[in-house]
């Protein structure tokens, strides 16, 4: 089975939902019409990053009433759509979330678990945590959704890898930071990087969909990418510029690759979780 997976590595409107909303059906008319099956778009595709006391302003709930995702779900009845928003829930906390819209509907909803706030980042102040990594069914196969921060962290992946998840979809909205000896920015590196680590690692898709322009001091640097079961690269868009990022991937790879490397097979998550009792037990 193929699958045609496009990228959106856009600049949003800070603080203006609608104006992103715009922006993001233009898009996926482009995708649509150029035969995308899927495209996803950045962190905080919606509303823009640097939100601050602004995030309870921007905040919708993924519904079919709602004024910002009624024409977005829509949308997905030609294409599926990964967005990035502000969640509200019934006891009105706010998350950074990923909202999977397919033939109409809302599949499944991912709240960021790691919040960073240090250095320059002060999400932990305006954001409620998620609590929860779970895979979900959509037509092509099994997904995993993780929010910038948390595909820093090695738990996410693991877990959405052991979920069943054979794409794994990570959203960003990376900002620029420092220059590794090559002469490239070193937050893209380590990036790039870790997205080919956990492809090769869990045997795995992994498609990466990062922002780029500038918003309140921050320089964001797109570069989407596309890893294989093997770590080969897809695709990847351009630095620093807003681009439609498009590839087709061979979901049959997954076959090939695994028969070659049973990783998963070989996965021993009752040893994992007895060694995790442990160390939680022990207050390591």
């Amino acid at each position: 089975m193929k699958l045609n997976v496009a990228l959106a590595q856009i600049n949003t409107y800070l603080g203006d939902p609608q104006a992103n909303l715009e922006k993001h059906l233009a898009y996926a008319k482009q995708a649509s019409d150029s035969g995308a099956d899927l495209l996803i778009f950045p962190e905080l595709s919606l509303t823009g990053y640097a939100l601050q006391d602004l995030a309870s302003a921007v905040a919708h709930r993924p519904a079919s009433d709602d004024p910002i995702f009624q024409p977005l779900l829509k949308a997905s009845k030609k294409l599926d759509l990964v967005v990035g928003f502000v969640d509200e829930d019934s006891r009105h906390r706010f998350f950074i979330a990923a909202a999977y819209l397919s033939d109409g509907e809302v599949r499944h909803v991912h709240h960021k678990v790691y919040l960073p706030t240090y250095g320059l980042f002060d999400e932990g102040r305006f954001f409620a945590w998620g609590d929860a990594i779970r895979a979900f069914d959509t037509r092509f196969g099994r997904v995993g959704i993780a929010i910038c921060e948390d595909f820093w962290h090695a738990s996410p992946p693991y877990l959405l890898w052991l979920d069943g998840a054979d794409l794994l979809i990570f959203t960003s909205a990376s900002p620029g930071r420092g220059i590794s000896d090559e002469g490239k920015l070193e937050s893209a590196r380590w990036v790039e990087r870790i997205n080919q680590a956990y492809a090769s690692l869990f045997t795995t898709f992994v498609a990466h969909a990062n922002r780029v322009g500038f918003e309140d001091g921050l320089n964001f640097w797109g570069g989407a990418t596309v890893f294989d079961p093997n770590g080969q690269l897809l695709v990847q868009g351009p630095y620093h510029e807003e681009a439609l990022v498009q590839t087709e991937i061979d979901l049959n790879q997954l076959h090939r690759t695994r028969a070659r490397l049973p990783l998963l097979r070989d996965e021993r998550t009752n040893l994992v979780e007895r060694e995790l009792s442990r160390i939680i037990s022990a207050g390591k």
